[in-house]
C-alpha cells in the first residue's frame, strides 16, 4: 500500500472573493488584462472594496473552463482542417 502520509486537503469556498491580482494569477494573465475582462463584463465583478476590485472565485473558474473549452474546440477544428488538407500535422 502506498505511503500517503503528509498529503493535505484544502477546502476553498466557491464564493470566495479574490483580488484582481489573485484572479489574474489564477487565469495566468496580467492584472491589466483581467481588468479589461471585468470592464467588458466577460467576468462579472463584485462591488469594489474602497477602490479595490473583487471577483468571485467561481466566476473566474467558470470563465477559465469556458476559455479552455473554446481553445480545445479551436484546436480540434485546426487538426481536422490540417488532416483534410493533408498538411502533415
Amino acid at each position: 500500500m502506498p505511503n500517503i502520509v503528509g498529503n493535505g486537503v484544502r477546502i476553498i469556498e466557491d464564493d470566495q472573493a479574490l483580488t484582481a491580482q489573485e484572479a489574474a494569477d489564477l487565469l495566468n494573465v496580467s492584472r491589466p488584462h483581467l481588468v479589461k475582462l471585468l470592464e467588458t463584463g466577460e467576468i462579472p465583478q463584485l462591488p469594489k472594496v474602497d477602490r479595490h476590485r473583487r471577483v468571485a472565485r467561481f466566476e473566474v473558474l467558470s470563465y477559465k473552463r469556458e476559455r479552455e473549452a473554446k481553445r480545445a474546440s479551436a484546436l480540434g477544428d485546426l487538426a481536422h482542417l490540417s488532416q483534410r488538407h493533408r498538411l502533415g500535422y
